[in-house]
């Protein structure tokens, strides 16, 4: 079998910014696209020739018109979609400076450690949640 014959899933490459304060972190619920509705940590794509913690300190503040700091690596999360392998770094983050204005997603929840399972997470974003339990701050 050559590697023709295999279907290929595109791989996809995105960050995630689980973003503490005082005793919570912030969730936002995705406002477009075919996951939308589900709940999810801020981020996105890594463009060609960035570092995760740069892809993320810029995401951030396209979508939350704020500054972060990147903190420690949580976890890297491998998840295949139907169409698609996502692989997410995610790291924990805190605010420097901003107010977490919402230009993308269509809500957004400051959960404590007993709310993590009181949204409806997207897949890859429920494999990250024990983690966060365990590496709580």
């Amino acid at each position: 079998m050559t590697s023709n014959t295999l279907k290929e899933m595109k791989i996809v490459r995105v960050v995630a910014a689980v973003i503490q304060s005082d005793d919570k972190i912030f969730a936002t619920r995705r406002g477009y696209g075919e996951f939308k509705g589900g709940w999810e940590f801020p981020g996105g794509k890594i463009e060609p020739g960035e570092t995760p913690q740069q892809a993320l300190v810029r995401e951030i503040k396209e979508e939350l018109d704020t500054e972060i700091e990147v903190g420690e690596l949580i976890d890297t999360v491998e998840y295949d979609y139907p169409t698609f392998h996502l692989s997410m770094v995610c790291f924990w983050c805190k605010i420097i400076k901003g107010n977490l204005v919402l230009l993308e997603a269509e809500a957004s929840k400051w959960l404590a450690k007993d709310d993590l399972y009181s949204v409806e997470w997207l897949p890859a974003d429920t494999g990250l949640i024990k983690k966060i339990e365990e590496n709580w701050k």
